[in-house]
């Protein structure tokens, strides 16, 4: 998979993408991950990206030239744009085993006010926020959506059924895990771990599920 990520900041991913699980794969050219300044598409001297808004506002909004310009020297027909912003739709372990199907992801980091428009609506495939909150750019969603997606590309993770077993794959929260040693201070880790008993591990299993999820996130199952 080729990911690309269009930023103001690209220092913010230096070390996301050279440690952990991401920067093995990229060692390994499982991932092909290249960070680009969106400066580098400026047409003068002072790299100027943004202008004031049409209407006022108190914030800068990005252009859609240089913006629009950066794309086109990236993309391809394989090439799926998304943009990065709190008014997108959210980021699911549904919508990010979709995005995983993709060979190229163009992310586009949002900053200042906004983005022109005309961007969105020439440029962009897809647009996805990663919670109902503000940050001051889009870099850090644009990680958290290059981590969630390096998950699901064959090769990155070593143990690929656990894929299965973390938060969200079957719209329930994570079972309880346990290690040694056995006994902590009073507080003693389930028998039924230690029984030897697969059928029972994954009947307790499920049940620790429903009752977390239930208990913590009653909206994953009751809406």
């Amino acid at each position: 998979m080729k990911i690309d990520v269009l930023t103001l900041f690209p220092k913010m991913l230096d070390g996301f993408v050279s440690e952990s699980i991401v920067g093995r794969a990229v060692r390994e050219h499982l991932i092909d991950l290249q960070v680009h300044n969106l400066r580098d598409w400026a047409k003068d001297a002072r790299r100027t990206v943004d202008d004031r808004p049409f209407g006022g506002g108190a914030g800068m909004v990005l252009q859609t030239e240089v913006l629009c310009d950066a794309i086109a020297s990236m993309q391809t027909q394989d090439t799926h744009v998304v943009y990065l912003c709190p008014d997108g739709q959210p980021l699911t372990t549904q919508k990010v085993r979709s995005l995983a199907q993709y060979s190229h992801l163009l992310l586009v980091s949002g900053h200042y006010e906004s983005i022109d428009e005309r961007f969105r609506n020439r440029c962009v495939n897809e647009e996805i926020s990663i919670g109902d909150y503000v940050l001051t750019n889009g870099t850090l969603p644009a990680a958290v959506l290059i981590d969630a997606v390096a998950r699901y590309v064959p090769g990155v993770l070593g143990a690929e059924q656990s894929l299965e077993q973390d938060s969200f794959s079957h719209g329930l929260l994570t079972f309880p895990q346990y290690t040694r040693p056995t006994e902590f201070k009073g507080d003693a880790v389930p028998e039924v771990l230690l029984s030897g008993d697969h059928e029972a591990v994954a009947k307790w299993r499920l049940e620790q599920q429903m009752l977390r999820t239930i208990r913590r996130r009653p909206d994953l199952i009751f809406n």
